[in-house]
Order: structure tokens, then sequence, then C-alpha cells
């Protein structure tokens, strides 16, 4: 049996030792993780820097070193995270009633685990401790398959993680993590559908194209975040402003930063001149159609061809459009279905905004960096799904679970 094969049997059948445990036990297991991750920290970090100095070495993007970066504040928001999850509704085992049919037969329905969970992510070892924890509350077993780049930081949380899984007699193949990096072992990993019941990739595009056209299970997609601001003619424009920066300049290797800006052309004189002192104080990169692009030193004029970039760093693209429906629809072309925002003060068009614009998640007069599973109260989040079956948007516990049918009856039969 090779090790791809043996590492998902494994975790299949440590996943059904999650149906016998009560919601009670998997809280006290998971708060217990947490606080192995504060009293564990030095041993974390000091194994990240491991994965830091080869990272520098082999020139990765600031973006991919920013995402493997771990520090005392981030380690603390995992933990906290996790902390988050467990105050969390245990979605495993609610009920709903369906019907009761004129026969006499009872329907309703149970929400149970998926089963198996594989995550194949690139520099992100949070995922690490995200994942395994709102996978251990859902029911469901995790294999977690980091790139080289963290390989050496998921191992740390994992084994911090498993020591509490052995204090609760549980098995460490509830959280499992590939060791070897190695291309052909993905390969194989993408083929275990008899022991894996999805797959969830977080990283680039390229990833995310390579799970999609090579994996036998069902995949979670997640393609890329070209998230817009949309600063409406009935905007404050100092709420654009701190929805811009914010969105734009807080972390830029993420993906619900801002990449995109819309403005109206009836408020564009007055804040495309504010844009350009705050952008140019931030060091941000102007990318701009030709009459926004008169506003800023510099500008690089894009076609139409040009927008709907993810620069994933401090850069920006810019267009001014005459109506609220142009603006719709550049984020229609444009968008990826992650996050869009607008600014307005105009109740009408912010309600016509969230019910026409196609994204998982659509925001009024509120920063896209809020586009996070922490943020809209999931605790941590297991990925963002850009597409709509079976999830869109932040996925938290729920979406780790589907719902079964529990039909009741008193001996009826079919005629």
């Amino acid at each position: 049996m090779s090790l791809i094969t043996d590492i998902s049997r494994q975790a299949a059948k440590a996943a059904n030792t999650l149906a016998l445990l009560d919601t009670e036990t998997k809280n006290q297991v998971l708060t217990e993780m947490a606080a192995a991750l504060r009293a564990e920290k030095a041993f974390i970090i000091k194994e990240n820097e491991s994965d830091l100095s080869a990272a520098r070495d082999n020139n990765l993007a600031a973006s991919m070193i920013d995402r493997l970066t771990l520090n005392d504040e981030r380690i603390e928001a995992m933990a906290e995270g996790i902390e988050v999850i467990v105050s969390l509704e245990d979605p495993v085992g609610q009920l709903r009633d369906i019907t009761e049919r004129p026969n006499g037969i009872k329907i309703r329905k149970m929400r149970v685990p998926l089963g198996v969970v594989c995550m194949i992510y690139e520099a992100r070892p949070n995922v690490t401790a995200d994942a395994g924890a709102l996978c251990f509350k859902s029911g469901n077993g995790v294999i977690l398959r980091g790139g080289k780049e963290a390989l050496k930081s998921s191992q740390a949380i994992a084994s911090v993680m498993h020591s509490v899984l052995e204090k609760h007699n549980l098995p460490k193949a509830l959280i499992s993590v590939i060791p070897d990096p190695d291309r052909a072992l993905l390969m194989e990993l993408m083929q275990q559908r008899e022991s894996i019941d999805l797959i969830i990739p977080r990283g680039g595009e390229g990833l995310i194209n390579f799970v999609t056209e090579n994996s036998t299970i069902p995949v979670i997609q997640h393609f890329k975040g070209v998230c817009h601001l949309y600063v409406d003619k009935d905007a404050d424009l100092e709420v654009a402003i701190n929805l811009l920066l914010n969105g734009k300049t807080q972390r830029t290797g993420v993906c619900n930063a801002l990449e995109g800006l819309v403005v109206h052309q009836d408020v564009a004189d007055e804040f495309l001149n504010l844009c350009a002192v705050v952008l140019r104080q931030e060091g941000v990169k102007i990318n701009a159609d030709a009459q926004a692009a008169k506003y800023f030193d510099n500008a690089t004029v894009l076609t139409d061809e040009q927008f709907g970039e993810e620069y994933l760093d401090l850069e920006i693209a810019i267009r001014v459009v005459p109506t609220f429906s142009a603006a719709v629809e550049h984020i229609a072309q444009f968008g990826s279905n992650h996050t869009e925002v607008i600014c307005t003060k105009n109740d009408t068009a912010a309600e016509l905004f969230q019910r026409s614009v196609d994204a998982s998640v659509v925001m009024v007069n509120a920063s896209s960096r809020f586009s996070d599973g922490s943020q809209l109260g999931l605790g941590a989040e297991i990925g963002i799904a850009t597409t709509k079956l079976h999830a869109y948007g932040p996925m938290g516990l729920e979406s780790l679970t589907t719902e079964k049918y529990l039909v009741n009856g008193e001996g009826q039969v079919r005629k």
C-alpha cells in the first residue's frame, strides 16, 4: 500500500470516531488545542523561521512571504479563531422537519459531516490550524497537503494539535499532514475518491486550475480575488477614502484586498483628487482608464482588456463610469465573484447593488477586508468558494456538512 493510500484510508477510518463524540467533548478538545498553540508558539515560530529562510533564499514573492509568516499576533489569531469555533453551534445532528406525507410517513433532514476533506495549499501555514479545528468540530477528518514553502510550519502546528488528540485517545489521523510535497504524490492524492470526499485548494490561480483539471474528487474552486470598490454618486467621500485605503493597503497579498476602484463620474473630480494624494503617500501604483489617469502622476493607461488583474501588491486599477449600471457591468465583466463593495448614502442604490452584483460577499459601506470567515462570525474559514456548488463565499462549519433524509413510518409500504 502506498503512503498516500494509507494516509487517506487512515483519515477515513479516523473520521468515523468523531461520530461518537458529543459537542461538549469536541469543544473541550478544541479549547485545549487553542491553549496548546499559545503555549508552543516559540516552537512554531522557530520552525516557521526555517520556512521563511528557505523562501527568501528562493526569492519568493513578497505576497507569498507575507502569507507564510507566523508571529505572536498571527498565532494568537489562530488560537482565537479556534475559540470562536468552540462558541459556535455544532451543525452535526441538527434536524429540520420537511413534511408528513398523506400516507403518514414523516420526513426530516439531519445535518451530517462530509467525511474527509483534503486541503491543498501553498504558503499558508495557518490553514493547518483553521482546517484542523473546523473539520474536527464538523465531524470530518482532514488531510493537509501544503507546499514545500510551509511544510515545517504546518508540521509544527499539526504536532501541537496531535498532542491534544492523543491526550483524549483520539487518532492523529484526524489531522493528517502529507510529509512530502512531491508533485507525484499530489497527483495520487487527488485520485483517492474512495477515501476523500472533498478537495479544497487554497493558493494562486495556477494551483486551483491544476487541482480542478486533475482531481477525480469534487473541488471547491476559488480562482482569484479581484475585488472592487464602487464609489457611487451619493457616496460619503471621506468614508470612501477610508474603505479604499483599508481595502488596498492594510494587507496587499490576500484575496479580499481591493484590486479595482470604480468611480461615478459625478464625484470623480473631487474624489480622484483626494485619491491622488493618499495613494501617492501609500506608494500605490496606479493603472487607470484615460479619464481617471489624468488625476495621477505616472499612471499607466489601461485598455479595456487590461482590467481584471489580481495584483496582490500596492497596485490598483481605476475606472470612471457614467452610471450605476455601468459600474455593475464593469464588475460583472472583470470581477471574480469574490467580494464587491459599494460606498453610498443612497439606500435604493445600496439594495440594488447587493441584489444585482454576482459575488459571494457584497458589502455596503464596509471594507472588503471583512470578507473573511473570522470577521463574518464563522470562526476560522476553511476556504472561500467563488463557484456555487455546494457553497458560496467563506466556508465555515455548516459548509463542511451536508444533509441526509430521515424517514419514519409505521409499517407503510408503497402501492
